[in-house]
């Protein structure tokens, strides 16, 4: 048997895991700091409602994901509204079956998304319509499209993200939605940002691809027409969250006779001669060695990078790796009464409450950076849809600055003072509210990561080490593409790969990826 440690029990982590234990010969032993299952992709359970940290869109355009997907949750039909077969826990008798794992499916969901600025809603990915002509005004309009002329006949140097947004949509819809968006999210302008994010996380969104979305609209659909990711209209999505595949995940594992152990931090990385051959991890309190024949890490680079031991590190990769940026994230979850939003569209929801599941708010006036609508992504998500209202406020900052520092009632307060000034909500009509801070949610292309390539040829003499995931790679990638970098990592450990060209070069293509998307 070939001992493999992983390190994280995240999307990558667990998907490693499950992959590795239906192959003979594998003890799997998956190592996780935290006391929650998922990573980012967790669901965070509050007073019988779910919070979704960042919002988890299940698309792909790998067949390979979609089908791992419908293996542990198969999809159903969306739960129909009118014959009210919301049966969440209160229709589970105290010590009966658990809904969350003996309902294991997905469901249909409506992918609606919308843009707050200037007082006015927009479609996201803003469409051709009557209304955002109407909500721009002519003038304005008029000079976002020879704006966009312009850029369509003098194309800048894509060396900066504020170049290539302006390459795609012309100067004025850049200033409008992207360029105040953006530096919200990660707290430096476009033009201080490397172009690298913008082709991985916008890659075919431009004008022509909303044009071409709107005549596909229109007329006959060609046989296998490929669709950007970021105009999809539908995806799929777990009844109780993120977390519940996940979680369910877990429990195949431990089932499988793989190990999960909790609340365990990793310090040290124990190397010598081009191999890792344990890991020195802290729990309760207690430092416990891990040996392996292999090890598999999505902790974040610069983490593994400072606990190698036994190995010189070179000190352009050392001081790079320690100067790889993040963005750190909070929620703050209210449950309401109502939203003072109408539903404008024709889209039908429970208690016609907009159909949003994400608004952005562009928005420089406030923090904010989305609104999630929880009941939009499940109504299982919420413990009384019926009744009330559950969202999620998501902010974007920096570990220890003042933001991330509030109290919970400081940042609480902060939030519904933000939603009152756009008209969003009325302070009288918060009912609970609750916090979620969560660390090195999103890799940053800035600062050290100009010396990606010398951090990631360090890491590949090491022969038995895989690096995977978003921030095992420190890339700002989708739960699926973390996936198959576990995929591709497991393909090469089954066949005696020694190259992992194929486990880094996940999501480096330029036709896919979901703009703005967690």
């Amino acid at each position: 048997m070939k001992k493999v440690v992983i390190i994280g029990a995240g999307p990558a982590g667990l998907t490693a895991g499950y992959e590795l234990l239906k192959k003979p010969g594998y003890d799997v032993t998956i190592l996780e700091k935290t006391d929650r299952i998922g990573g980012i992709s967790q669901t965070v359970k509050y007073k019988g409602n779910r919070m979704d940290i960042g919002g988890h869109r299940f698309f792909s355009k790998d067949d390979r994901v979609n089908e791992w997907w419908q293996n542990i949750m198969p999809t159903q039909g969306e739960p129909s509204y009118d014959d009210k077969i919301l049966h969440r826990e209160k229709n589970y008798a105290k010590g009966g079956p658990n809904p969350e794992t003996e309902d294991r499916v997905m469901l249909v969901r409506n992918r609606v998304s919308r843009i707050y600025y200037s007082k006015h809603f927009f479609d996201y990915p803003v469409s051709l319509k009557w209304d955002t002509i109407r909500n721009m005004g002519f003038a304005t309009t008029m000079k976002a499209g020879f704006s966009y002329l312009h850029s369509v006949f003098k194309k800048l140097p894509e060396d900066n993200l504020e170049n290539f947004y302006i390459n795609r949509f012309g100067r004025v819809l850049y200033s409008m939605f992207f360029e105040g968006y953006t530096e919200k999210l990660w707290g430096r302008h476009p033009r201080e940002i490397s172009a690298d994010w913008g082709s991985q996380r916008v890659k075919g969104l431009s004008i022509t691809a909303v044009i071409k979305d709107v005549f596909s609209k229109i007329l006959p659909k060609k046989k296998n027409a490929k669709v950007e990711t970021s105009l999809i209209e539908e995806y799929i999505y777990p009844k109780y969250g993120p977390g519940q595949l996940w979680e369910a995940v877990a429990d195949d594992i431990k089932k499988m006779g793989g190990k999960i152990v909790m609340n365990t931090e990793v310090k040290d990385i124990n190397t010598k001669d081009g191999k890792i051959l344990s890991i020195t991890c802290i729990e309760n309190g207690v430092p416990v060695e891990y040996e392996g024949d292999i090890f598999m890490s999505s902790m974040p680079v610069n983490d593994l990078v400072a606990g190698i031991k036994g190995s010189e590190i070179p000190d352009i990769v050392k001081e790079s790796a320690a100067d790889l940026p993040f963005r750190d994230f909070v929620t703050v979850g209210l449950l309401l009464n109502k939203l003072n939003l109408k539903n404008e569209t024709k889209l039908k929801t429970l208690n016609n409450i907009v159909p949003d599941c994400w608004i952005y708010v562009q928005d420089t006036g406030v923090k904010l950076g989305r609104i999630q609508i929880f009941n939009n992504w499940s109504p299982y998500m919420v413990e009384d849809p019926e009744k009330y209202v559950w969202i999620g406020l998501e902010y974007f900052c920096r570990e220890g600055d003042n933001f991330w520092n509030m109290s919970d009632e400081e940042c609480i307060n902060m939030a519904i003072a933000e939603l009152e000034k756009m008209g969003v909500i009325d302070k009288k009509d918060v009912l609970d509210s609750h916090r979620e801070r969560i660390q090195k949610a999103y890799p940053a292309y800035f600062d050290g990561y100009a010396h990606m390539d010398d951090i990631i040829e360090y890491l590949n003499t090491f022969d038995n080490l895989y690096c995977i995931g978003r921030n095992g790679q420190h890339r700002y990638n989708n739960m699926d593409h973390s996936m198959v970098t576990s995929f591709e990592a497991v393909k090469n450990i089954v066949n005696d790969v020694k190259g992992k060209t194929n486990v880094w070069n996940v999501n480096t293509d330029k036709e896919y990826h979901e703009s703005k998307e967690s």
